[in-house]
Order: structure tokens, then sequence, then C-alpha cells
């Protein structure tokens, strides 16, 4: 017989494997030093290729928000207590940095912290944002061996995700808040039965640093609530430790209504009420789509895991999907130039809405198989996070849907377990694996070559405009405005900007917030152009790209012929000043 739990659990090995009969906590306890290194080997496996995925990309250049994160840490460490007490041109026109940013600071503190210590490089930050980046890999591993005798397989299975790996290249809060997640549910587990208060005390601590680094880490307090009753049947006192979150975030937002006037929980609410994206038909599709390629592997092991009637079913569904999509029955945003390759982009769309899909059908079907509490947190964890990206959030992005990747791999894991006929071969399961890799590694690569293309046009415009009389201002943001920033060029304004003789204004393609100039000021006009030849990209409306904003298009990454970035010089001068 193997060793029950007191609740009737198979206690596993560190390795997630079951201990051998006979194996009492006496003599766990004293662990020869072999036995120490194997319940160590599949930490160490992952933690190393964790770092062989993701140092290739340290010295990737700030892309997205990065340069919202960077500034707040760069204000931490002049005035540690007032993180957003400061101005950022950013959309259009100059704003205090509390009403722009929608996320708490938390994450920043640390990047302050790395930068004090290391400097203000991409490749110092970029290291230090890899703690977080393995605390959620190495914490998924050890969470998942509550779940499954196939834990090495759910952490391989998160790893190999263009949500984690593109998210952990940044040094915005997606992954850091992810980290915190992972850990408050894996000392939430440790500390509850039986009750263990310091272990309690901990989680709660985790949940509240996780919801103070992004607002949707609040939502652990209801899902570890459902599953505690849904394990319990009653309110015990492990409840009281649920208010050590609550109690955190109220002082957060005093502390905030104190310093800048307002709640920004409230005011991110409001930001997100305002500007709701579409249909409800189309929502769901796209945060279908954003589900299945972000969490990729779910996708690449489903055929190891459905059975073929059920696999022929997805695939008739894909092509009814990618037709309506072809022919525009369902509308779904799309930039121009889009349309030129529709038909490629609805192939993709349909094979990623078939993985979404898929990864929320098998949450509901292990939860109605298994009625236990465990299979309740996890359809809970999945079902949350994709109604939140797909319908609260103000935009689809990919960074709402990473905190559902350990969760779906972790399904995953479960239903390669379960398999009763024709168990999965490790031969497999392994080829299913390395295609998730292929692709998310490709896809990791493009989104830092478009992200290395804004720096190094930065660099060139600089170069061929540092010797010009007038002003040198530019339009966009995310990574491009960090550098051109940095090399003293002036963001527009568009309430306050009055057009100037010898004014040069810079303008990107392949960007955001960009406002139309009369072309009467226009003198002469000029293009630079940055190939990106890396056949998949994370931005492009052309290809139907949004990875951080759906408006792009419905796809999380494309591949393809990526456009070349282009960058339009404009030699200015009021009009009638010629």
């Amino acid at each position: 017989m193997h060793p029950q739990s007191h609740d009737g659990a198979t206690i596993l090995k560190a390795d997630g494997t079951e201990p051998l009969d006979g194996c009492t906590e006496k003599t766990r306890l004293a662990v020869p030093i072999p036995m120490l290194w194997l319940s160590l080997r599949p930490y160490v496996l992952l933690a190393s290729l964790t770092l062989l995925c993701l140092l290739p990309f340290s010295g990737e250049a700030f892309h997205a928000d990065d340069p919202l994160s960077l500034w707040t840490a760069q204000q931490i460490t002049q005035r540690p207590l007032d993180p957003f007490g400061f101005r950022v041109a950013w959309a259009l026109s100059d704003a205090p940095m509390w009403t722009v940013t929608k996320n708490p600071p938390l994450a920043s503190y640390y990047a302050a912290l790395a930068g004090s210590l290391a400097g203000w490089s991409e490749k110092a930050l970029h290291l230090a944002f890899l703690l977080p980046a393995l605390t959620v890999i190495l914490g998924t591993y050890r969470l998942a061996q509550r779940f499954t005798r196939l834990p090495l397989i759910a952490a391989l299975a998160t790893l190999l995700t263009p949500g984690f790996l593109v998210s952990s290249t940044s040094v915005m809060c997606d992954t850091t808040m992810l980290a915190l997640w992972i850990m408050a549910i894996v000392f939430w587990f440790e500390g509850f039965e039986p009750i263990k208060p310091s272990f309690l005390i901990i989680s709660g601590l985790l949940v509240g640093a996780c919801a103070l680094t992004k607002y949707f880490g609040l939502t652990l307090i209801p899902l570890l609530l459902a599953y505690s009753l849904q394990r319990r049947r009653r309110i015990e006192r492990w409840v009281w430790y649920l208010l050590i979150p609550v109690c955190m975030f109220a002082g957060y937002e005093s502390w905030a209504h104190a310093h800048y006037g307002t709640g920004l929980l409230s005011e991110a609410a409001r930001y997100a009420l305002d500007h709701q994206p579409g249909s409800a038909l189309s929502d769901m599709l796209i945060g279908f789509a954003f589900t299945g390629g972000c969490a990729i592997s779910a996708l690449t092991l489903a055929p190891l895991i459905w059975r073929w009637k059920w696999v022929l079913a997805a695939g008739t569904l894909g092509g009814v999907v990618a037709l309506a999509s072809a022919s525009g029955w369902i509308h779904l945003p799309a930039l121009p130039g889009a349309h030129d390759r529709w038909a490629w982009i609805s192939c993709q769309f349909a094979l990623f809405v078939i993985g979404g899909l898929s990864i929320l059908v098998m949450a509901i079907v292990q939860w109605r198989q298994k009625k236990d509490a465990d299979s309740f947190l996890l359809a809970l964890w999945v079902l949350g996070t994709f109604l939140f990206a797909a319908f609260v959030n103000w935009t689809i992005n990919a960074r709402s849907v990473l905190p559902l990747v350990p969760a779906a791999a972790i399904l995953s894991a479960r239903g390669l377990q379960a398999v009763k006929s024709s168990k999965p071969s490790i031969s497999k399961i392994t080829v299913a694996l390395l295609l998730a890799a292929v692709v998310s590694l490709w896809v990791t690569w493009g989104d830092a070559a478009l992200a290395n293309s804004a720096r190094t046009a930065a660099a060139l415009i600089h170069e061929q405009t540092g010797n010009g009389s007038g002003r040198r201002l530019f339009q966009g943001h995310w990574g491009f405005q960090y550098y051109m920033q940095e090399f003293g060029f002036i963001p527009y304004d568009a309430r306050t900007y009055q057009v100037r003789s010898q004014d040069l204004m810079v303008i990107p393609d392949n960007n955001t917030d960009i406002a139309a100039l009369p072309p009467s000021v226009v003198i002469t006009r000029r293009m630079i152009e940055r190939e990106v030849r890396c056949g998949a990209t994370t931005m492009s409306g052309p290809l139907g790209a949004g990875f951080y904003f759906a408006g792009w298009g419905p796809l999380p990454f494309a591949f393809g012929p990526v456009p070349a970035e282009r960058y339009f010089l404009l030699q200015l001068a009021p009009s009638g000043h010629r």
C-alpha cells in the first residue's frame, strides 16, 4: 500500500514520485546525500532550462510599457514614499504618473533596488528579473506535486510558452506578480491541513504583495477562500489569515488617497470601464485565441490527451472559425494592411481558438469528473483569469492571460496522467514539448527583434539629426519613447505644441498614440526603415498580431514576413513660413 496523508491523498516525494513503502517520517528526515540530490535534481534541471531560455535575451532593449516601470523605479530612488509623484508624456499629453500607470508600484521597488545596486542598463535589470521567472517555474513544479504525478511536465509546459517567455524578458510587473501568486498558493497549501499559522501568515503576506504588484492579485483572496470552503465545507480560523492582504491593500489605497487624492484601484477600474473592447462574441473568441497562443504547450499536448473523435471535432470547429473570420461573419479588430493577409491570419486565429477552448474545457471536465477541491481551484483559476482578460480588462492582451499559464500546464499534466488507453509515451510528450519550445522561443526572438529595432532606430535618428538647429520632437511611446528621450528628443504634447520653424518631428509607423499633423506645416518628409527578418512578431497590424494590445489584431503573435519598421522624419514650419 502507498502511504496516505490524513485525508487519503498520497504523500509524494519532492520530485513528484511516490515514496517507498514503509518510509516513516523519521526516516525521511535523515535523507542521505544521494537521495537529497535526487530530490533536488528536478529543480536544478528546471532552473538550468529557464536560464538557458532567458539568458540569450538579457540584452534586449526595453519594450512596451517597460519605460513606465523604469521611470517609477528611478523616482523611487529619489523619493521612496512617492513612487508616482512625477509627470510623464504618455498618450499624446503630459499627465501625472498616477493617472497614467494602471498597476501598483511593488515591482518598480524591486527594479529600484536592482538599478541602485547593479545599474540601469538593460542587461542588469533583465538579469535581476530572472529571479521572478525562476520562482514561477520552480514554484509551479512544487505546486504541481499536489495535483499530478507529472509535476516536471507541468513545469516544462509552463516554461515553454510564449506568454511566459516573452513576459519574462521584460521589466514589467507581470512575471513578478505571477511568482508571488504561485508562492502564495504553495504556502497556503502547506499551512492549510493541518493549520500551520506561520505558513498561512506568509501566504497572506504574499497575497498582499501580489496585489501590490498588480491589481489582479486581489483575485487570489476569493480564489483561496472558495478553495478552502470547498475543502473544509465551513469557515474556520484559517479565514482570518485572508484578512492580511485585505488590510495591506486597504492601507495602500488609504496612502494613495492621501498622496494623490483618489484610490488608484478605482482609477484603474474607471479606465477599464471607459475602454471596453468590442462585442461579446468577438471578445470571447479573441480571449480563446490569446489563451491558446500564450499557453501553446497545452495545444501541442492536446492530441495526446483528448480522444481522436474530440480532436476531429476540434479540427472541424477550427475550420468553421477560420471560414467565419475569413469571410467577415465574425468581426475582429484589424489595422489597415491586415486584410491582404486575412486568410492566413484567420487560419492562425482558428488554431489558437482551439487551443484556448481546449484549456477551458479541460478545466471544466476535470472538475466534473473529480469533484474535489483541487480540481475546483484549477477550474476557478483558469475560468476567472479568462473572464477577466476577455471581458473586464481594458483590452485583451497576453499580460492578462499570463496568470492562467501555470494552471493550464498543470491541467495538461493531469490530462496526460488520466489517459486510460494507449498511454502517451515519453517520446511523444517530448516531441510535443519541443514543438512548443520552438514556437515559444521563435516568438520571443521576434519580440526581442522588434524591441531592439526601436533602440537601433532611435540611435540612428539621433546620429542623423544631431546637428539640426531646431527642436527635435517625436510621437509614439513604448520602448521607442524611452530611447528617444535618452537621446534628448522631446515627446509631442498635442495640447501645448506650437509649430516652430526648423522643428523636426519623428513619427514611428508601428506604434500607438500618433496624431496627424496638418500637411501645410510639413516642409520635407523622409523615411528610415529597419528590417526585422525573423518570421514572427508580437506587434504588427499587417500580420494581425497584438500581444500587448488586441486592437492591433486578434492574434497574440503571428508568423509570416514581418514588415520593416518605418520611421518618418518630418521637417516642419508654421503654415506660410517656408
